[in-house]
């Protein structure tokens, strides 16, 4: 299998992760300093972890597939943080996929 074929569905997981990441970001401000801190952090927080999703799914280097493994559950922690401290409820939790789509015979 080609290279770039092969590195297909990664750059188009990384590249719905960087387009949801900075339509998210785009946060009208409501005059709550604090509050649209969070509104913009929150969505540059999940980039990050669904870029670091792209890697555990597609990628092969065992130590940037744990340092992506440390990125998910930091920047979760973080979300989590910054959602506590302006009163915001947190989502209930859910397992990340990591692993690829499975593959069709069609």
């Amino acid at each position: 299998m080609p290279k770039a074929h092969h590195e297909a569905p990664f750059l188009a997981a990384n590249d719905a992760a960087m387009t949801k990441m900075m339509n998210g970001m785009s946060v009208r401000p409501s005059g709550d300093i604090d509050h649209d801190f969070v509104a913009m952090m929150v969505p540059h927080h999940q980039g990050a972890i669904d870029m670091a999703v792209a890697e555990l799914r597609y990628g092969h280097n065992e130590r940037l597939r744990r340092l992506a493994q440390e990125i998910i559950v930091t920047q979760q922690q973080e979300i989590a943080a910054m959602r506590l401290a302006i009163g915001e409820p947190l989502p209930p939790s859910h397992a990340s996929p990591t692993q690829p789509p499975p593959v069709s015979d069609h």
